[in-house]
């Protein structure tokens, strides 16, 4: 997998039979012993996992775990010899993606491991390509949610860019009016479908060089609304 772990734990024994486990399986493996070494660790290097123990001396799992959580989306595997259910809650309010209680299984770290970084390299591939969409002049900021046309930003509202998003995310998908308002303004909306064509009408105004021969947004006759680039 050629994936690079931290291990941290106070039980050295610990450590070595991970470490000699998770290496046998191509990963690369770093340890730390206490929670202050592991913060600087985890802040000097990048890891695509930590497997943190819950009770370390200088610094507790909770304290590390909370404030990688401030710099780092980093998968953390909480390890602990305590099994009661309120210290399951507290590591995951403090940022922890999934635990592990001792004594474990070697072989159930491996697969918690593996499960867990399939899952981060889903999300990646997910998220990646939607950060900006760019089709001919118009370029789409999803994160900043802005608007660009040949370079010049344009001012959308709230609603214009989520529908505008939306269209986009799915190039060449017609939506019709009710799955609009239901998708963009939520099934609990009291208003009624002309809300749509009225966003749609200002959209091309804004985005649109001629708003009656669009080139992005169009309307697929008795049916709804897609967009092409």
């Amino acid at each position: 997998m050629g994936k690079r772990v931290l291990v941290v734990d106070d039980e050295k024994l610990i450590v070595k039979g991970i470490r000699f486990s998770l290496e046998q399986e191509g990963m690369e493996v770093e340890c730390a012993y206490d929670g202050e070494e592991a913060l600087e660790m985890a802040k000097s290097k990048e890891y695509d996992i930590i497997l943190l123990d819950l009770m370390l001396p200088k610094l507790s799992g909770l304290e590390v775990c909370q404030q990688i959580r401030e710099f780092s989306k980093v998968p953390i595997i909480m390890l602990t010899a305590k099994g009661e259910d309120m210290d399951k809650i507290m590591g995951f309010e403090y940022g922890a993606d999934d635990y592990i209680t001792k004594p474990f299984n070697i072989m159930e770290v491996k697969a918690r491991i593996k499960a867990i970084m399939r899952r981060a390299r889903q999300e990646e591939k997910k998220e990646a390509p939607e950060k900006v969409l760019v089709s001919g002049d118009l370029k789409l900021d999803c994160e900043g949610r802005r608007v660009f046309i040949a370079g010049k930003e344009i001012n959308l509202t709230a609603k214009e860019f989520d529908v505008l998003e939306l269209l986009a995310k799915n190039p060449n998908k017609v939506y019709s009016r009710e799955n609009l308002l239901n998708l963009v303004w939520g099934y609990e909306y009291p208003g009624d479908v002309r809300t749509v064509d009225v966003h749609i009408r200002r959209l091309r105004e804004k985005i649109e060089t001629v708003p009656s021969d669009p080139k992005y947004v169009h309307t697929k006759w008795g049916i709804g609304y897609y967009f092409q680039g």
